[in-house]
């Protein structure tokens, strides 16, 4: 299994900025995730809708408030 790091919100910013990483919205209430939302990322139920279309490469970095 892969490991797991926190990164500050610039790091997470500068790698979705590049293309290097897509931001997930780790809210499953998509009420809430709406408010939380950040420029750019997408909720869970997208991520999962988009699922297959994704390359395996892709970071994806999760983020709560």
């Amino acid at each position: 299994m892969a490991e797991v790091r926190r990164i500050g919100p610039e790091e997470a910013r500068r790698r979705a900025a590049s293309g290097q990483a897509l931001l997930v919205c780790a809210y499953e209430n998509e009420a809430k995730c709406s408010r939380m939302k950040l420029e750019g990322a997408i909720t869970l139920k997208e991520l999962e809708a988009r699922l297959d279309s994704i390359p395996t490469e892709r970071e994806l970095i999760f983020y709560c408030g």
